[in-house]
């Protein structure tokens, strides 16, 4: 049986860094890698072009950060799932780049085998962060100025009905559908499904996401 590979495009301004990551999942048989940029400002016109399921993106780049970047690729219709790639742990430019959509990071120097399987959950549609990143996250956003975020957050969820607003909660506390399934007796696909009516409803871009706003209303205390 063959699958459909997974189409990767890598963005960083360091071309050893981008050669590295090329010979690192380049050879998995489900990957392809389909375009490498060195700035945020190639990606849009990439992306456009070679049509990816994930994009491998630098945060720190000279002309257009990847945070930037990644907000414009969001932004977009049938928009790839992006991945940070950083030097640091957590930290208001990570949190800045989740907010805008991306799916996870992973640190440079990750084992190779952990990047490729970061690549692979993003695009089944699983975020890439740790129960102790999420934490350090999380403790990041709470003492980040938000004004009545809390407040704001609680108006958004009161959109969801009971069963969402349980789906959401557990999406916060980093279960996967698998598990959400198992603790709410329903199936995998229900649980797909009522993943997606909250994103629908919330204006979100991915799981991560309904995490931020789960914290920021309070209910994953």
């Amino acid at each position: 049986m063959t699958a459909t590979p997974i189409r990767l495009i890598l963005v960083d301004d360091d071309p050893l860094v981008r050669a590295g990551l090329s010979f690192m999942l380049g050879g998995a048989e489900d990957i392809e890698i389909v375009g490498e940029a060195a700035d945020g400002a190639e990606v849009e016109a990439l992306v456009e072009r070679a049509r990816p399921d994930v994009v491998l993106m630098d945060i720190r780049m000279p002309d257009v950060d990847g945070l930037t970047a990644t907000a414009r690729l969001r932004d977009r219709e049938s928009a790839p799932q992006v991945v940070v790639l950083t030097t640091f742990h957590a930290g208001e430019q990570v949190l800045r780049a989740l907010r805008a959509g991306a799916a996870g990071f992973v640190l440079k120097d990750t084992p190779p085998a952990d990047i490729l399987n970061a690549v692979r959950r993003v695009a089944a549609g699983d975020p890439v962060l740790s129960p102790t990143v999420t934490r350090q996250l999380m403790e990041h956003a709470a003492g980040a100025p938000g004004g009545d975020r809390a407040g704001r957050a609680r108006t958004r969820l009161a959109a969801l009905n009971d069963r969402e607003r349980e789906v959401a909660v557990a999406v916060g506390r980093g279960l996967s559908n698998a598990e959400i399934a198992g603790e709410l007796y329903m199936s995998v696909a229900t649980v797909k499904t009522h993943v997606s009516r909250v994103l629908a409803k919330l204006g979100l871009n991915n799981r991560v996401q309904i995490a931020l706003l789960a914290h920021d209303a309070g209910l994953l205390e």
